[in-house]
This record gives C-alpha cells, structure tokens and sequence, in this order.
C-alpha cells in the first residue's frame, strides 16, 4: 500500500515506510504553519516561527506597559521585573517550538528501530501498520485540536487566576481580575492562551504517543535475553525520554520563574516549594517513562523463557564440559587443556549467563533517571542564589579549586 505524505494533506501512513512516523507533523496547527508560510515541511524555517509567536505574546505586554508607565515601575511588580512572564514568553514558549523537529527526528527513529530490529514478525506486521495509521489520523484530527483551543481560553484562565501574584502587578491594579490593564487584556486573552495552546497541544500528542506504544506493546514482540542492551532489544526506547527533553524544560524554566516571582515579590523562600518542586519533577519524568512500563510483560516473558533456555544450555555444555575434562578415568588423549577452545567458551557462556540474569524489565534504569532529572531540574538551580549568595558560592569554589 502506497500513501502519498502530503504537508498539505491528512496522512495515512506509508504501510512500508515507518520511518515518515511522526506525532508532531499534521493537525490544523501546522496545516495554519503552512499557510503562514511559517513551516517548510517538515519543520524547516523553525526561527520564523520563535520569532513571530516572541512578537504576539511577548512584545505587545511590554509595550503597552512602556505606554502605561508599568514597565519598570508604578506598580510593586512591574513588567520588567516579572520573571515568570518572561520565562513563559522568551524561554518557555521558544523551547516548546524548538523541541519540535527534536522529537520528530527522535521519535521517528524510535518506530524504525521496531522493524529494523526484526522485532515485528511478518504476520503482525498489518496490526503495527495500523497503529501507524491510527496513530497520523489522530495526529491529523482537527477536533482535539479544536478542544485543545477551547480549553486554552476557558479552564486554563481560571487555572492562571489560582496562580497569579497576590501583590499588585501590570496586568491589575488591585488584585482583582476585573480591573486589568490594557496590557492584562493582551496577556489574558491572547498571550496566556497561545502559550497554553502549544503546551496543551503537546499534551494531546503525547496521548497518541501513549496510545501508539501501547498498541504496539500488545504485539508479540521477537525479543531476545541474550540482546546485550539488557532489554531484550528495546533499549532504543530509553532514547524516546530525551527526546522530548526541550519540552520537558519548558515547563520546568517557567516553574522556575514563577518560584522566583514569589520569592523576590512576597517574600517566600526556596524550602516554602520543595513540594511543588518535587512533584513536578516526579510528574514530568514519569510522563516520558511511564510509556515504557507498557512492556514489562514481555519483557518479563522474554526473560523467563531466556533463564529457562540458557540454563538448559548451560547444563548441557558444563555436563559435556566436565565430563570431557575432569570425567574419572576418562582418555583426554593429547589435546592441551591450556589454551584450549573449550575454555573459552565456558567464559562466553558465563558472560552470557549474566545478561540473561541481569535483563531488565523496563528500557530505562537508574542511571537514565538520573541523568533526565538533572537535566530537567536545570532551571530550577538557579533558585539555589536566593539561598546562598553568589559571593559565598565562588569563595567556596575557589576554596576547593585552591
């Protein structure tokens, strides 16, 4: 079957080509990209669009606040002095465009790897195909999208609300949701929704991420014990994690600035969010790893089949291995024990035996975990400074390096 992958046009999937796999490409979004002239498929002129959506969110606040006189002062947090704002709209939001084309390369070659590994038998090839074509139908869908938007400008308004600063900022004068400034208006109604489209968008191809894997974890998959990845041949997925590392860190730099607005602006201190910051941790990772927990059973599967095949083996090769060199009475005739084959392949056999045992029921482990917290908690270290001051942090350095 023969599939034309048309930007312009819903795609199916070619049956033959799971490499064109994408949760990215496709939906109104990108269909609206294209006729901006904003995307050159696949995801070319990806500055055009930083560029533009820094312009519609961004640029008009701190104008008008130039206009109002909120800018750098009036108020008790001025424009100019509101992280979280800055974070959302020049950091987070630029990471959010930019972690696009990362996840697209990223996960494409993930889908591939299924095929290019054998792990799809040929008569269950058609139930991976139409995972493939379920998962660009809803990739392409316009109405999630649409209640993606709706969602954007209704629930997510009330949500900013229960966050929002207590003190009295350039978006409102008092406190009160019903005297915002011209500025509070663009930022309400136009800058906040965007930013929770594209969030809550990702969110929504996350689902079908989701969904993909898991329709894919229902296909007996031709795993091997004896892969040395530990995984059986799915350690290829751990890679999936990091690639949607930049959307994990958008989130994590506004987090960031939000705790820093309440702490330069009310008052708090670090140690008032450990909570907050732990759970967002946790939920941010285990979005990128809970996927990967749909295989266990095969996995577990593999690996009992594997212990129970290898140690078959394993006995027969020692049994005939003592039985040739250390059988009672036996003639050895004059083959040399030292540097002998035999030998050899007791210790491949050995080496073997450990990565069958130490085969693991998740792609991902302990080291994987680490290396994604500590890359998604980065923006969050800068809040360290307003514990200890920067002074004390290059003397305790220069101390250690000395």
């Amino acid at each position: 079957m023969k599939v034309e992958d048309s930007a312009t046009r819903n795609i199916d999937t070619p049956s033959d080509e799971p490499q064109q796999f994408s949760i990215v490409l496709g939906g109104p979004l990108y269909r609206f990209y294209l006729w901006l002239r904003l995307v050159k498929p696949p995801l070319d002129l990806l500055p055009r669009r930083v560029i533009l959506l820094t312009l519609v969110t961004w640029l008009p606040l701190a104008l008008l606040t130039l206009m109002e006189g909120r800018a750098f002062g009036g108020v008790k947090v001025p424009f100019f002095y509101h992280l979280a704002v800055h974070a959302r709209f020049l950091l987070s939001l630029p990471l959010l465009i930019i972690a696009e084309p990362i996840a697209q390369k990223g996960l494409r070659i993930t889908v591939s790897q299924f095929i290019d590994r054998s792990l799809i038998a040929a008569e269950d090839l058609p139930r991976f195909e139409r995972a493939l074509v379920s998962a660009f139908r809803l990739r392409n869908s316009t109405v999630p999208e649409l209640l993606v938007l709706i969602l954007s400008f209704t629930a997510g308004y009330f949500w900013w609300e229960q966050l929002a600063l207590h003190s009295v900022t350039w978006y409102r004068g008092d406190g009160n949701a019903e005297q915002l400034t011209y500025a509070g208006f663009w930022y309400a109604f136009v800058s906040l929704p965007i930013y929770r489209f594209i969030l809550f968008r990702w969110y929504y191809r996350i689902f079908i991420w989701y969904r993909f894997l898991w329709q894919v974890s229902r296909i007996a998959l031709r795993l091997n014990a004896l892969n040395p990845d530990h995984v059986g041949a799915l350690g290829f997925l751990n890679n999936t994690a990091f690639a949607l590392v930049p959307m994990l860190i958008a989130q994590t730099v506004y987090v960031s600035g939000k705790i820093g607005d309440f702490i330069f602006h009310e008052g708090a201190a670090l140690p008032q969010f450990r909570v907050e910051i732990a759970g967002i941790l946790v939920f941010l990772l285990l979005l990128v790893l809970f996927p990967m927990t749909f295989f266990i059973l095969q996995l577990y599967r593999a690996r009992r089949i594997g212990r129970r095949e290898y140690g078959i083996l394993a006995t027969r090769y020692t049994n005939d291995f003592r039985e040739k060199w250390m059988g009672a009475g036996k003639e050895r005739g004059t083959e040399a024990l030292l540097g002998s084959a035999d030998v050899q392949s007791l210790a491949d056999l050995a080496n073997s035996s450990d990565v069958v045992q130490e085969m693991r029921l998740t792609p991902f482990n302990m080291k994987s975990i680490l290396r994604l917290g500590v890359l998604v908690a980065l923006p969050l270290f800068p809040l360290v400074l307003t514990m200890i001051p920067i002074e004390e942090i290059i003397d305790r350095t220069l101390k250690m390096l000395i």
